[in-house]
């Protein structure tokens, strides 16, 4: 199996820009095609390829019985993605809609996420739950949260985030791989469709050949000195064009994407902290008990003393506006989180 740190000739030979969603599909189907025990079941995944193109090309080549649409039940697939992990299969179960959890919450949090514990460890739980999540489309309050922070808090599940095609691809391995349930969240507005354009980023060279990125592992998408940017998913990009705007004004940032929600790279966070002492966090989910919290307390327990000044840029607590100017209000864009780096720096 490959690994993340590849041999630079070599990567240039093998590599070429994909999209976040054919990253993903290109990972799905290399699992696919190299274990019979993963298959994949959601709503539109098989004739579709999945509203956000999250599968398709798949039922192309693995047909039906690998790749089902299913009926708008999902209490019952869900359920039937965790009796077929415990049962030995890899299942990837899609929600559509990350939106739709609460109809489906019992399977996933007290039954794929609990299953290993309240066996004793008799058997695990090796599944994947990808959903859609995120704004910025204007489909308002049922279609358009990401609700990063619930997943987060509930002990049993990991939770993945990537920001662009690279990350998607490694990351989406390791779910698969992956002996725990996953849950896969991936935003609407990097995947590449024609319909919903994305931002300037996402689209990255991809290697051909397999490779896995370690869970835990953020990654700094941009160094700098001044202040210390934390954040996952689309605004990783809006924070890379706050950071790139300021530069003309001698501010330097420092950008860490996540991109594991749990585990969490503490360490990362903190090292960049103290070097920076200044620290805003932006979250696309609501503010209130989110990860914009998580992230200060961790930050304040482990480098207060390098800690200077603290801001935040999240989802106020109201639902997701349906109208355009709405919507744009309350998410933070890149003007916010450019204007919050000025008052930090000052």
């Amino acid at each position: 199996m490959a690994t993340e740190s590849r041999d630079v000739t070599e990567a240039t030979e093998t590599e070429r820009e994909l999209t976040m969603s054919r990253a993903m599909v290109e990972a799905v189907a290399w699992e696919m095609r190299n274990d019979e025990d993963v298959f994949l079941m959601g709503e539109d995944v098989a004739d579709y390829g999945g509203i956000f193109s999250s599968t398709t090309g798949l039922l192309d080549e693995f047909g039906r019985d690998r790749v089902m649409d299913v009926p708008i039940s999902e209490t019952a697939y869900i359920g039937a993605a965790v009796g077929a992990a415990q049962a030995g299969m890899r299942p990837i179960a899609e929600l559509m809609f990350v939106d739709f959890f609460g109809v489906a919450m019992d399977q996933i949090y007290n039954n794929m996420a609990k299953n290993t514990y309240m066996s004793g460890g008799s058997f695990s739980v090796p599944m994947v739950l990808t959903t859609a999540v995120g704004g910025t489309y204007n489909d308002a309050g049922q279609h358009s949260q990401t609700l990063y922070g619930t997943f987060a808090h509930l002990p049993g599940m990991k939770v993945v985030v990537p920001s662009n095609a690279y990350d998607a691809k490694g990351l989406m391995h390791s779910a698969i791989r992956d002996d725990d349930p996953v849950v896969y969240m991936f935003h609407k507005r990097l995947m590449g469709l024609g319909w919903m354009p994305s931002p300037s980023g996402p689209k990255t060279s991809v290697p051909k050949e397999d490779y896995t990125i370690p869970f835990g592992e953020a990654d700094i998408k941009r160094p700098g000195d001044d202040v210390t940017v934390v954040t996952l998913g689309l605004h990783v990009h809006r924070a890379l064009d706050a950071a790139s705007r300021l530069e003309d004004d001698g501010i330097d940032a420092e950008v860490v994407d996540l991109r594991t929600l749990v585990p969490l790279d503490t360490d990362t966070i903190l090292d960049s902290v103290r070097k920076t002492g200044k620290l805003l966090v932006v979250d696309e989910d609501y503010q209130s008990f989110g990860v914009t919290g998580e992230i200060i307390a961790r930050a304040a327990e482990g480098a207060l003393d390098d800690l200077s000044a603290v801001k935040r840029l999240a989802i106020p607590d109201v639902p997701l506006p349906y109208a355009r100017p709405l919507e744009d209000e309350v998410i933070p864009g890149t003007e916010g989180i450019a204007e919050a780096i000025r008052e930090l720096h000052e």
